[in-house]
């Protein structure tokens, strides 16, 4: 697929984990550019780094013969670094979710490129590229309800209602604002019965109605996942990343998008301003967007593929079916960060006083 040059915008979150590889011998004779060249540092999530080794990294280097040590960390807290930093990151790729990509960016800790950097932003998914990143996404994070199939349908399942259904009282979860899924379905529930994504007001009203029937306002995958296997509750709003593993273990569970209300988060691959290896990073952005890199990603990691002739595996299809072919023809949309970055201090604080304090 050709597709005119176009310069990248980073923005929105979520993400993907990175692995250490041995830098080898980087030779001390001959200075740092030499070294420099055959050897970029990533930084990435704090999870998923073995797998994503064998994925993206050990293929990258085999290929290009460039070495990629790794440096993770929570979003906030690589952020942060980069920030004190002051234009000498000494990173050239950041792996981060799209609301820290662009909290980032509006720092200026962030360089754009395009297609004539890296070509194959020609061959992936529009939404991926959108107007406002520096960096492009490289994976993604559909919202929706993960459900023990013996308890609950797929139908309820789908439908907000589900979290005002007296008969399943303190059998619930939902995530707290703090977290990815948490944000998503504020705006789900917001844009559901509000005016749109951002009509807070309406959703904290009717979340926090909901909040005396919620056994949990949970923070993080292995809360909720922990709580549904163990019985203590039927269902809860998550992403569809959480079903992946238990699905293909056999439990009785799924995971089903809203009727309404369909929003997904984005991982991004953002080059740093003063990133060292330019060129470094430029070939593994490449290759991370490559067909065969998502191909393996999603097979080996699990994340949702934005490469348009990615191969789709079964254990994915099982969870979010042909959503993964195409998530904005299913509904699905990104959020705006310039509207999430200047009121998320004051939603945070609201959902702990309107919400979860019920």
């Amino acid at each position: 697929m050709n597709r005119t040059p176009r310069r990248i915008l980073a923005a929105s979150s979520v993400f993907v984990a990175t692995a250490l590889i041995a830098t080898g011998c980087s030779g001390s004779s001959g200075g740092g550019d030499a070294a420099a060249s055959d050897t970029i540092v990533v930084s990435t999530f704090p999870f998923g780094v073995e797998e994503f080794q064998k994925a993206v990294i050990d293929p990258f280097t085999a290929k290009t013969g460039i070495k990629v040590e790794v440096e993770t960390g929570s979003n906030a807290d690589r952020l942060s670094q980069l920030q004190l930093a002051a234009g000498d990151p000494g990173i050239d790729v950041m792996l981060i979710s799209d609301t820290f990509a662009a909290s980032g960016q509006e720092k200026d800790l962030f360089q754009s490129f395009d297609e004539s950097n890296v070509p194959n932003l020609a061959n992936i998914a529009d939404f991926a590229v959108e107007e406002g990143f520096d960096g492009p996404a490289y994976s993604y994070q559909l919202n929706g309800t993960i459900y023990n199939t013996g308890e609950v349908t797929a139908a309820q399942a789908a439908d907000w209602s589900l979290y005002a259904d007296p008969a399943l009282s303190g059998r619930l979860a939902f995530p707290d604002i703090s977290v990815t899924a948490g944000q998503l379905a504020v705006s789900g529930v917001a844009d559901t019965f509000g005016s749109g994504p951002f009509d807070i007001d309406t959703a904290y009203s009717t979340i926090g109605g909901w909040a005396p029937g919620i056994l949990q306002f949970y923070s993080s995958s292995t809360e909720v996942t922990n709580l549904l296997t163990q019985g203590e509750i039927v269902a809860a709003d998550a992403l569809s990343g959480f079903a992946t593993t238990l699905i293909a273990s056999g439990e009785p569970v799924a995971w089903t998008a809203p009727t309404e209300g369909r929003y997904m988060a984005t991982n991004r691959a953002m080059i740093p301003a003063g990133a060292p290896n330019v060129e470094g990073a430029y070939a593994f952005v490449d290759y991370l967007l490559s067909t065969e890199a998502q191909s393996q990603s999603a097979k080996i990691v699990g994340d949702l593929p934005v490469a348009l002739d990615a191969e789709i595996p079964a254990e994915i299809t099982a969870v979010v079916g042909d959503i993964a072919a195409d998530p904005v023809a299913a509904g699905y949309s990104t959020l705006d960060p310039a509207e999430i970055l200047p009121n998320r201090g004051q939603w945070v604080e609201r959902f702990a006083r309107e919400v979860t304090s019920r």
